[in-house]
Formats: C-alpha cells, structure tokens, sequence
C-alpha cells in the first residue's frame, strides 16, 4: 500500500474517532441537563429552593473531561499526519 494511501486511511479513521466522540460528548451534555419533572416545589409550601444531591455529574464531568482530552490528542495526531511528511 502507498504510503499516501495508508496516510488517507488512517486519517479516515482519526476523523470517524473525533465524530463518535463528538456524539459521546452530546449524550453526556443531554444526559447532564436538568430534567423538567415537575418537582418544582410550589410557593404555597413555603419555599421555592430545591437542592439536588446528585453523585452522577461528577462522574459525567470526569468523563467529558476525558473525552475532550482524547479529542484533543487525536485532533493533533489527525494534524501531525496531514502535515507534509517531512521528518520533523
């Protein structure tokens, strides 16, 4: 296989690794966002605050943060390889 060849292929599979991130990333960002349930507590008892403990977010930050990482490498490998081939 030419050495082009191989370059295209692998930065295919790069680009298609970023978009399943991508999708990764919205489903964490959806799953992240504050669900409309009706659990509004309603003035006529005596408050309007609400706190959730919520032990998930951590976890889904830790993991967007992670993929935002991975995201970044493989944005730079995807670079490195599209650069012109000259040794560095």
């Amino acid at each position: 296989m030419a050495e082009t060849d191989s370059r295209q292929l692998i930065a295919a599979e790069l680009r298609s690794l970023i978009a399943r991130m991508e999708i990764s990333l919205r489903l964490i960002d959806a799953a992240m966002e504050p669900e409309d349930d009706g659990s509004i507590v309603s003035a006529d008892l005596g408050s309007t605050e609400i706190v959730v403990l919520d032990d998930v977010t951590p976890r889904f930050t830790a993991a967007r943060a992670a993929l935002n990482a991975c995201r970044a490498e493989l944005g730079q490998a995807l670079q490195n390889l599209s650069e012109s081939g000259s040794p560095a």
